[in-house]
């Protein structure tokens, strides 16, 4: 039995599970004698030159100890742990790190500044797990040791049951059949810790699904051109994904299209290829995006009018306590796609607060920018703020890049403007691949207009103006001030 104050879970691993053993871990709560080992996933980074990095998750209450060693090849000189503004400072031996942590963390730790072969350790909170002898649960049997196989056949035992039904997946790994299971509408999928199911799921004019667990979806078999998302979200309402973790979808993590009322929470995701964004909206409204890691080969979280079958602007979506690592192109970005055949779409209301950014490494001059609004499609991008952003040195970008623009590689037609966008308390640690932010229109007609930049720091010292902070404005851009 777990002590509530000083409690530790740590997952099963299936038999099977490609891991990565560049490290030995082990953890145990403060305090304890005995420690407890805990085996670390491979995942994929960084589409330019792939190369194989470790993930481990567990969870805790109360304080826990971590211990990381290296039988191999490491000695270790310097330990980074980041966010960096968790202040996480290990105790570093020659082959030893250890560290507490006292609370939830989503952490990189990169030893001897290498970022690319690192350890992603997500430390969690014990969760409430369901009980699987409840009514209306339909238990999906497990096994360490031989896999099994889920899909859109057991679809028909959870209609025939009420709809404030659950389907339960014990531990073990689960092949979905023809990849891509199709979820019914009025049902709660809980995967345990240890649940790994190797595919992909789709929803379709569905409403109150509940995806929660500390489970996996597996998708790094998967070629790049089966554009395979790890879920995909179209007309659909009410929906809720929380703590899964992807590893290597060939596409988007979560891709939404004609939603409203969805809810992502606590997601960790990793991705190597081309066009493998994070979270990307397309005609959305009312999206909550909080607490999740995402470490993708093109944009952490994008938001766009219409597209493909997707039409309609989007709005009132909120991105908020989140680590946002872009090994390729943006952390955050708004406005490329739209309704161009028509009169464009609006992309309003839209809030990104508390977010640590731990990567931006891009060289397509078009395509640079943390924190990005690049209007096209005759879109108009109102209403905008970003609060509370903290942003590590990154490889090579824009802190900024507001821009009107007509993309002929996406772009059928320019965007109509960018207006009404608050800055607030940005804080940049300055490094060697930054060029200086831009805010600029397309024309006389399509313009910037009134953005306002409050306490926006650099290494710590406030900036008192617009050349000192690294951004230039452009042409046809009104009303843009720092305060």
């Amino acid at each position: 039995m777990e002590n509530k104050k000083d409690a530790l879970r740590i997952h099963p691993v299936p038999r099977g599970m490609v891991l990565q053993e560049d490290f030995c871990l082990r953890v145990r709560s403060v305090g304890m004698q005995d420690w407890q080992e805990l085996k670390a996933y491979r995942v994929k980074v960084d589409m330019h030159d792939v190369r194989c990095a470790s993930m481990a998750y567990f969870d805790f209450s109360g304080k826990v100890e971590v211990e990381i060693t290296f039988p191999k090849f490491y000695t270790v000189y310097r330990v980074d742990i980041r966010p960096l503004s968790l202040g996480i400072l290990p105790e570093i031996g020659a082959k030893r790190i250890t560290f507490v942590l006292d609370k939830p963390a989503n952490l990189s730790v990169e030893v001897n500044k290498d970022r690319f072969h690192n350890l992603h350790l997500f430390a969690g909170a014990i969760e409430e797990v369901p009980d699987k002898a409840g009514e209306n649960v339909l238990v999906v049997q497990g096994s360490l040791d031989r896999p099994g196989f889920l899909g859109d056949g057991i679809n028909a035992r959870l209609e025939a049951m009420p709809e404030d039904r659950m389907l339960y997946v014990e531990p073990g790994i689960y092949y979905i059949g023809e990849c891509i299971w199709h979820l019914p509408s009025h049902t709660h999928i809980y995967l345990e810790g240890g649940a790994v199911l190797m595919g992909g799921l789709a929803m379709e004019h569905a409403e109150d699904v509940y995806i929660s667990g500390r489970g996996i979806l597996y998708l790094a078999d998967y070629h790049r051109f089966t554009s395979i998302n790890g879920i995909r979200i179209g007309n659909s309402r009410n929906i809720n994904i929380e703590n899964i973790i992807f590893i290597n979808p060939p596409h988007y993590t979560v891709a939404l299209g004609n939603c409203e009322n969805v809810v992502i929470r606590s997601i960790k995701s990793f991705s190597c290829e081309g066009w493998s964004d994070g979270v990307d909206m397309m005609s959305c409204r009312r999206v909550l995006v909080e607490g999740c890691f995402l470490r993708t080969s093109d944009d952490c979280v994008a938001i766009y009018g219409s597209r493909w079958d997707n039409h309609g602007g989007s709005r009132e979506v909120t991105v908020r306590n989140m680590t946002l690592w872009a090994d390729v192109a943006h952390p955050t970005m708004i406005g490329v796609h739209g309704d161009h055949r028509e009169e464009g779409d609006v992309i309003e209301e839209i809030i990104f607060e508390n977010i640590d950014i731990l990567e931006h490494h891009e060289f397509q001059p078009g395509y640079l920018g943390v924190l990005a609004i690049n209007a096209g499609d005759k879109n108009l991008v109102r209403k905008v703020t970003y609060r509370n952003i903290r942003i590590e040195p990154f490889e090579h970008g824009k802190v900024l890049d507001f821009q009107v623009k007509w993309n002929k590689d996406y772009n059928p037609a320019p965007g109509r403007g960018i207006r009404d966008i608050l800055v607030e308390n940005v804080r940049v640690i300055s490094g060697d691949g930054e060029e200086l932010s831009v805010i600029a229109g397309y024309n006389a007609e399509f313009l910037v207009r009134d953005v306002r930049i409050r306490d926006f720091y650099r290494d710590g010292r406030k900036m008192e103006s617009l050349e000192e902070a690294g951004i230039v404005v452009g042409e046809f851009a009104e009303n843009v001030r720092l305060e």
